[in-house]
């Protein structure tokens, strides 16, 4: 049923305006105007939106990602932006974790949702 339609993330923030200037100056991301928050188009027809919300998100888990080509180049070009990854058991000191053929790193966005890159080889 739901197989063949795009799927898009909604993040929750509380400062709008500080999320968009993240999300664009950070990961370089193009912003449009959303009803009650900002949209962000991304690769592959995929959406990224954010909307206002009183309190912090709550969620300690992946709130969305994105695929890249190169894990290792993304982080250190995130890096360079002021993005700060995550450090698990699993993640080398770059905040890298390879996983069989996977490599993912985690970060958080200004209001402290997780995010990550993912590459599959």
């Amino acid at each position: 049923m739901l197989a063949d339609s795009r799927v898009s993330a909604v993040l929750p923030v509380v400062d709008l305006e500080r999320a968009r200037k993240f999300y664009e100056e950070k990961l370089g991301l193009r912003a449009g105007d959303a009803p009650g928050g900002v949209m962000f188009e991304c690769g592959h027809g995929s959406q990224l939106a954010l909307y206002h919300r009183d309190s912090p998100t709550k969620a300690d888990h992946t709130a969305a990602g994105w695929e890249v080509d190169d894990v290792e180049k993304v982080v250190k070009d995130l890096r360079e932006k002021g993005v700060v990854f995550e450090q698990y058991e699993m993640t080398d000191e770059q905040g890298i974790a390879t996983m069989g053929g996977v490599k993912g790193a985690w970060f958080k966005d200004s209001e402290g949702n997780i995010l990550s890159v993912v590459q599959f080889e």
